[in-house]
């Protein structure tokens, strides 16, 4: 099929908000170019982020009338429940408002001082939230992870003896829990193969430390799962997804992903005593254990989604929509993440300026230049996220340097996402033009949501 076709009907619309050139530029300064910044309603096409953006079903808006708010034994919860078990497997299923709340519980539970959590990439809320613990995270991305341009087909996989050394460094009592990301958002929106899933639970057995899984994608890496990996494509994806589960001890999920809801995650696993705890944690600080600090409705909607995203004519178009953004731009010779992801498109911010220094961000710098050329809000992947300093103040910067744009689930049209690429590829044309920048102003932790930012007023070439 070489048009794609949405596997959907749009029953209702909102109005987007058009600005000029001129207007934006204004914007970009009194939000300190920072896009997180930015009011939406200033917004022409926001690819900010998939969390809780994605459009609801007329099953999903129907159940949200179903919604059940009891306090208590709510029968929301109980369609939640089995919904979460029967892709998971999970004894024990915990509500949650959205993914960073399960991650919250998770590592405060079970981290602290001394701790050390492992994955192929942890995302910057799941790092952050370790770190609040006193702990530390480790990533082990593998080799191919590392090049954002050259193509494979599981960028997204742990590398297995970067596992086992750091387990061997940091000593196996003082890890938790190993953790796999899926799909990789910070390396690309890249799947891992399940072949790699279970050589890191084979490790895991070895060293008694238990798996947990990242499920906020697991529909997207199920389906690449079936594309990519030999032995399952005549798998259906439900089957796929339920094997990746069996090899994990637990998961955490934002729901806002892979479940089309506007708010929602879990927390899941098979140990009784860290449910307890997990559960007590969640009292004080979520509500109840059937509803999580979430509305009944949402339980429902969440319930009907988790369901709703393992359609294989809807994975078909979500992966070829990536697909079809990433050869347009490959096309026009901007460097891009190969091959496409499963939720987003990722600009190598480092390729695309050259001229501009690590310590000047060239992924800011190109996130401001796309909301002025066209009304496009991305986000930085790069040193402004992740970047530390070390002890005499010197920025260490992260592994990639990259802008994700990252598509709504159900949103856009290919109309949309023509236009995205052509203020790409105008942006691209004069990339010579942009200046790096300069924080201004930040927080200790997750310092890209409210950092204030300038344009450096002279760039200087990046030393070879």
């Amino acid at each position: 099929m070489k048009t794609i076709i949405e596997p959907f009907r749009i029953k209702s619309v909102e109005p987007i908000y058009f600005t000029t050139k001129e207007e934006r530029k204004a914007i970009l300064a009194k939000a300190d170019y920072n896009s997180f910044r930015i009011k939406a309603s200033d917004i022409l096409i926001d690819l900010l982020t998939d969390s809780g953006t994605s459009a609801m079903s007329s099953n999903q808006w129907a159940g949200i009338m179903l919604g059940d708010e009891s306090y208590a034994g709510s029968n929301s919860f109980f369609k939640f429940e089995d919904s979460v078990r029967s892709i998971t497997n999970m004894t024990y299923i915990i509500p949650t408002h959205q993914g960073r709340a399960s991650e919250k519980i998770l590592f405060t539970v079970l981290g602290g001082k001394g701790k050390y959590f492992i994955s192929n990439t942890f995302f910057d809320t799941t790092r952050a939230n370790i770190e609040f613990s006193g702990a530390e995270g480790i990533d082990c991305i593998c080799e191919e992870g590392r090049h954002p341009t050259t193509a494979a087909p599981f960028k997204g996989n742990m590398d297995i003896a970067a596992l086992r050394k750091a387990i061997e460094e940091k000593g196996a009592a003082n890890i938790p829990l190993v953790m796999i990301t899926i799909t990789n958002n910070s390396g690309g929106g890249q799947p891992v193969s399940m072949q790699n899933i279970r050589e890191v639970r084979a490790v895991c057995d070895e060293f008694h430390i238990p798996l947990y899984i990242d499920a906020c994608r697991f529909a997207e890496n199920s389906y690449f799962i079936k594309l990519r990996e030999e032995g399952y494509a005549d798998k259906p994806v439900p089957e796929i997804a339920r094997e990746i589960f069996s090899y994990a001890d637990g998961c955490t999920m934002s729901a806002k992903k892979d479940a089309f809801a506007n708010i929602g995650g879990f927390l899941a696993m098979q140990d009784l005593d860290l449910a307890i705890r997990c559960r007590n944690l969640l009292i004080i600080t979520e509500g109840f254990t059937t509803y999580g600090g979430l509305a009944g409705r949402d339980l429902e909607a969440i319930a009907i989604g988790l369901q709703e995203v393992m359609d294989e004519h809807y994975l078909q178009y979500r992966i070829r929509s990536m697909e079809y953004l990433t050869n347009k731009l490959i096309e026009a010779g901007v460097p891009v993440m190969q091959p496409a992801g499963g939720h987003a498109v990722y600009l190598d911010a480092k390729e695309f300026l050259p001229h501009i220094p690590v310590d000047q961000y060239p992924g800011q710098s190109l996130v401001c230049a796309l909301y002025e050329e066209g009304g496009i809000r991305a986000v930085e992947i790069g040193s402004l996220m992740f970047g530390k300093y070390d002890d005499n103040g010197k920025l260490i910067p992260a592994t990639l340097e990259l802008v994700r744009l990252a598509i709504p689930r159900r949103v856009y049209t290919q109309s949309h996402i023509d236009y995205v690429a052509e203020v790409i590829i105008e942006v691209f044309n004069k990339r010579n033009e942009l200046k790096g920048m300069v924080i201004t102003e930040e927080t200790p932790l997750l310092r890209h949501f409210t950092a204030k930012l300038a344009p450096q007023p002279q760039t200087l070439n990046a030393q070879p």
